[in-house]
């Protein structure tokens, strides 16, 4: 039993020559298959017969929901195809047609050309035969533990965004030293991911990654659980090793640093110091070796001013000072922070959503995210609870939970009115009443977030909103509602864009200043195509 292969209006896209290339996927370990964007199979190595109990010859040129008891919204291959992303090692449980079972690690990869992808390529991995030549300790500290106590690496962080960029940037140049770092960032921002990436990127990422939250330890208990203690130095006290002690050779995190008491603080600032650490009731001194990394919510030097922060421990720990930008800093990355949440809860929950329907995308591109990209997660979880069999996320699933939205805007870069769902016109104003909301760029002053001296609505573009009685623009006898009238004006600028570009979506997304995830949305929103711009 061989390879097959063949190539009915389908090339790979590929230099190097094509038999070679077949050649040496078919001497792989792991099962290989190639399809079109349509999902029909171009290529099928000997491994994957192996683990499918099927002939090549009578797998090649059907499609995968053919061979598969799957569909478009279950195969990965098809999900690769519509999403244009790549899907890594995502454990993977199918039927044949000929009804074997395969438990599979799988992971599949888009085949570009330029901005198109032609194809895709499967990389399978038999579970069971993993599972039988790897010892399962080993097996199982790749799947829980990626240090002592970690689950994170920088790989794990998602965003490209040019502010993120460069804490991502730092964070990896300063995890090479011992130096402390100090990352600032309000909640939900994902310190404590970044923390975890800082060990797992250090030379110390053999050793233990100890973490704590300063503001959930009662201040009574805190030094004991941080310096250790000595038996009968308190009632109840036992000998017990702190977590300096615990964290020595590795990385010590302390959490929402600004919650420890300041008498605290200064027993801290004296370990820091001295590279060691006394137990409580005790007089022997032990030597540690660790990375402190910190986290505070609000600016270290305004809480120095306050007196919740030491200045001295400050120039201890913040020696390198990192500071996460919010969400609504981040408007570029959300495409892509929404379809890994949507990937992340489809497993989880075992629904299959594939799609965010404009409305909800615009709404999260204008929305002021106080509780960041927790928040996201939060709300994209409870709307996928709604969704049933649908596979796209629409304003309705969110509907549950709209109360608890109004107000939550209310930070120092949301200001204005409210978008109103569902909103008739009010008895006592012209305005539509208010209901469920969420918050609503409008009324900008000229010093105001979007007022062109800041980052813009939607990554530059002018945001849709919505229409209300009374509100037009006035040309003549000519009304245009102001929502049609700025969703035109983005249109335009988009296909100013791909005109100046030919179509090439990598450029327009540069004039733009958007990312490429973003400006394909876009162009599906309008009904755009950036083939009818590629002769202009």
């Amino acid at each position: 039993m061989t390879s097959q292969h063949h190539d009915r209006g389908f090339r790979f896209p590929l230099e190097m020559g094509e038999i070679d290339f077949l050649s040496v996927l078919d001497r792989l370990d792991d099962g290989v298959l190639i399809t079109d964007t349509k999902g029909t199979i171009a290529f099928y190595n000997y491994a994957q017969s192996k683990i499918d109990g099927l002939n090549p010859r009578d797998v090649v040129g059907l499609k995968v929901t053919d061979i598969y008891e799957l569909n478009n919204h279950t195969s990965m291959v098809m999900q690769c195809v519509h999403r244009r992303a790549s899907i890594k090692n995502r454990t993977f449980f199918y039927r044949t047609c000929s009804g074997k079972v395969a438990n599979t690690i799988t992971s599949v990869y888009p085949l570009l050309k330029g901005d198109d992808v032609n194809g895709v390529i499967c990389f399978v991995k038999d579970y069971e035969l993993l599972q039988a030549s790897t010892p399962m300790a080993s097996i199982t500290q790749s799947r829980t533990d990626l240090g002592n106590g970690t689950h994170y690496t920088f790989a794990d962080l998602i965003g490209n965004s040019p502010d993120f960029q460069r804490m991502v940037c730092a964070a990896r140049k300063a995890s090479s030293s011992s130096s402390p770092i100090m990352i600032q960032g309000e909640t939900g921002t994902g310190k404590e991911l970044f923390a975890q990436s800082i060990h797992n990127h250090s030379w110390r990422n053999k050793k233990k990654f100890v973490a704590v939250n300063c503001a959930a330890i009662p201040q009574d208990l805190l030094e004991g659980l941080l310096f250790g203690t000595t038996k009968g130095a308190f009632t109840g006290a036992l000998d017990k090793a702190g977590l300096f002690e615990m964290a020595n050779g590795g990385t010590l995190f302390l959490d929402e640093l600004l919650s420890m008491p300041i008498a605290l603080q200064t027993k801290l600032l004296r370990v820091i110091q001295e590279k060691s650490v006394r137990r409580v009731g005790s007089t022997k001194e032990s030597p540690v070796d660790i990375k402190i990394i910190s986290s505070v919510s609000n600016d270290p030097r305004q809480a120095v001013n306050n007196n919740l922060l030491r200045m001295d421990l400050f120039y201890r720990l913040g020696v390198v000072l990192l500071k996460l930008p919010p969400l609504r800093d981040r408007r570029k990355d959300m495409t892509e922070l929404v379809f890994h949440f949507i990937e992340k809860i489809n497993t989880l929950l075992g629904t299959r959503v594939e799609e965010v329907s404009p409305e909800v995308m615009d709404l999260f591109m204008t929305y002021g995210w106080p509780g960041n990209i927790r928040e996201l997660e939060h709300l994209i979880e409870g709307a996928m609870n709604m969704t049933g069999h649908e596979n796209v996320l629409k304003i309705n699933h969110f509907s549950t939970g709209m109360e608890s939205w109004e107000g939550l805007g209310d930070s120092p870069r949301t200001p204005g009115e409210n978008i109103r769902f569902n909103a008739t016109p009010s008895a006592s104003s012209s305005r539509p009443e208010m209901g469920r909301v969420l918050p609503e760029f409008q009324n900008y002053s000229s010093d105001g977030p979007f007022s062109g001296k800041g980052n813009a609505p939607c990554d530059g573009f002018s945001r849709t909103l919505p229409s209300e009685p009374g509100l037009s623009s006035e040309s003549g006898d000519v009304k245009i509602p102001l929502a049609r009238n700025q969703a035109e004006q983005e249109k335009l600028s988009i296909k100013e864009a791909l005109t100046a570009s030919r179509g090439n979506v990598t450029r327009a997304s540069s004039i733009l200043g958007i990312s490429r995830q973003l400006l394909h949305y876009k162009i599906k929103k309008h009904g755009l195509s950036r083939v009818d711009f590629m002769d202009r």
